[in-house]
């Protein structure tokens, strides 16, 4: 970081050398011409002197304003040569040694000992005024023409011999504080220019950084997918980008901003959800997933989801609302027409089941051995029927229960035998994929407090789940025991160090009250494992299964698992990675007196 600032110190200082180049030779062009037309002047007073005071006149004085003249003509025309351009500040000393030093040799071969010091600080002042910059220059420019004066006087002792040693002083004293006033005042002058000019560099890179930041803002602005906005409190927009005039069905923001100037008449379908999109944002300060229907321009209606903040300004009080519009139309259709999905399947389903179940338990009501089928047989159709048609509500509960929570009927539940019930339905099933099946629940083992249907369908999903999803020969083993919160943590800690830290699912332990017991339950397989990112979302609606051999189901097993362990007041989640097998897992209250 270092290097990097004084690169750019060296880049803000070679920028100012150059520019104080350029400044010094802007300046010399008019510093010249004055001079020029300074010592025009003292010509024309010195021929006029010549021609009517012919008597005191010296000619050298003559000759001496033309050599000066000469010299500032010289600089005149060296200033647009490449010499010029190159070496400013040879001009300058040029310039300010035409109307000092020749002057002093003029005086010098004229005999006289006269000290010039009226020109000498009109050209320093003219030096000063003009182009105050390079302070080393006018030192040396006044050195020069100090070092000229004391050279010639040694040699030709003009006025040493004329002033006393007490008025030569006055003289060089008088010049010294003229001269270091003018080289201070360039000297302070330029400080400011240098100051000035890098202020003025770092306002330039920085004006240049927020060009390149509002560019990129701008492309984000104008080529987001979302509607990006700015409103009123009241209720107007301020700002709106192309996506969001998009949504709104309007053909540009400006239409946007022209159009809707009282969103909640105007925009949402319900004005109510208006009141309420202020009341929280009043409440929080911002607005997450605020689904609302609203009226695009050509009057048709769309969904929208909204996820806004309040700009305040240091008193608390509301500047501007902000925030990005998405268009959620799709997924809301998509979601209805997967609800008629269900309930269509669910009504075409039940009604058959239900009618095939009334003639089974008509057979059944039958005396002797007079029906076609062994009594064992319809015994056992009947069950199926009876848990098909148990199924088949299960789908309709799955959606009521989102919208009015799953109805439990809870009594204290032997959890072993649900255990094996549920394993005796899906014999079968594990006849044919010859897997092993173990029930580790102990006989003895304390009452649950469940609902003993729904607790069924949980074990028969993760079992069935387990048997579709892995190759046969498979080892299921179903295992329970009463652990605390803490415990729970624990024991999950140590699980995953004894498969290789597999991956946890974002369904954590969440018990509010630590000191409560709780039933935790697992049912591992030794099977092909899970890849992390699948476990993430495997309890989610419709979701198939990982790695399924048999993609027929809906994606609907693991999701009822959720919502009736989590209408237990349980928690479930899943343990696995791929080659690791896979151990589901979930928690369950204790019944009261129940040990």
């Amino acid at each position: 970081m270092n290097y990097l600032g004084n690169a750019k110190s060296v880049q803000v200082l070679t920028a100012y050398e150059v520019w104080r180049n350029r400044f010094l030779q802007d300046r010399l062009r008019p510093a010249v011409g004055i001079a020029i037309f300074f010592a025009l002047t003292i010509t024309v007073y010195f021929m006029g002197e010549a021609f009517f005071v012919r008597q005191e006149f010296k000619s050298v004085y003559l000759y001496t304003s033309a050599a000066v003249e000469m010299g500032l003509l010289t600089c005149f025309v060296l200033q647009k040569t490449s010499f010029g351009q190159r070496y400013p500040g040879l001009l300058f000393l040029g310039f300010s040694w035409s109307l000092t030093v020749i002057i002093q040799l003029g005086l010098a071969v004229a005999g006289a000992g006269e000290l010039p010091i009226f020109t000498w600080t009109l050209a320093f002042l003219i030096q000063a005024t003009l182009m105050p910059v390079r302070w080393r220059l006018h030192l040396i420019s006044q050195l020069g023409v100090l070092c000229c004066h004391i050279g010639i006087n040694l040699v030709l002792n003009l006025s040493f011999a004329k002033y006393s040693a007490f008025r030569l002083t006055g003289f060089y004293l008088y010049l010294f504080w003229f001269c270091l006033i003018c080289d201070l005042s360039v000297y302070w002058y330029e400080c400011l220019q240098r100051k000035e000019f890098s202020t003025r560099r770092k306002l330039e890179s920085a004006y240049q950084q927020l060009e390149v930041a509002e560019v990129k803002y701008r492309s984000i602005f104008e080529n987001a997918g979302e509607g990006i906005f700015q409103s009123t409190p009241d209720g107007r927009y301020i700002t709106a980008n192309p996506a969001l005039a998009r949504i709104y069905g309007c053909n540009s923001p400006e239409e946007v901003t022209a159009k809707f100037t009282d969103i909640d008449r105007q925009l949402y379908v319900d004005p109510d959800r208006r009141n309420e999109f202020l009341r929280s944002i009043e409440e929080s300060g911002t607005v997450s997933d605020f689904e609302s229907k609203i009226y695009r321009c050509d009057g048709s209606i769309v969904w929208i989801s909204e996820k806004v903040r309040a700009v305040r300004d240091s008193t608390g009080s509301v500047l501007y609302h902000e925030g990005l519009i998405e268009d959620i139309t799709q997924r809301k259709q998509a979601q209805e027409s997967q609800r008629l999905f269900i309930h269509a399947l669910s009504h075409d389903l039940r009604n058959p089941v239900a009618g095939m179940l009334m003639v089974l338990k008509n057979w059944q009501t039958k005396t002797g051995d007079s029906i076609a089928i062994p009594r064992s047989v319809l015994d056992r159709m009947i069950q199926g029927s009876e848990q098909q048609l148990r199924l088949i509500n299960s789908l309709l509960e799955i959606h009521a229960g989102e919208l009015g929570g799953l109805f439990l009927h809870c009594e204290r539940v032997d959890l072993r035998a649900v255990v094996e019930a549920a394993a005796a339905d899906l014999e079968p099933l594990m006849n044919e994929a010859q897997a092993t099946f173990k029930n580790l629940v102990p006989d003895d083992f304390p009452a649950v407090n469940a609902d003993a249907t729904q607790l069924w369908r949980v074990f028969s999903n993760l079992i069935s789940n387990a048997l579709k999803h892995n190759m046969p020969g498979l080892n299921l083993t179903v295992s329970a025991q009463i652990i605390t919160a803490k415990q729970i943590k624990i024991n999950q800690s140590k699980t995953k160090e004894n498969i290789e830290k597999l991956p946890i699912t974002n369904y954590q332990l969440a018990i509010t009250n630590s000191q409560n017991s709780m039933i935790y339950c697992t049912v591992e397989d030794d099977g092909v494992g899970i890849l992390p990112e699948q476990c993430e979302h495997l309890f989610d609606l419709y979701v198939r299964g990982y790695q399924s051999r048999h993609s027929v189901g809906l994606g609907l097993g693991l999701y009822l698992c959720r919502q009736i362990i989590g209408a237990h007041g349980g928690e479930i989640g899943v343990i696995s990675s791929p080659g690791a097998g896979a151990i589901f897992w979930f928690t369950l209250p204790l019944a009261e007196n129940g040990s």
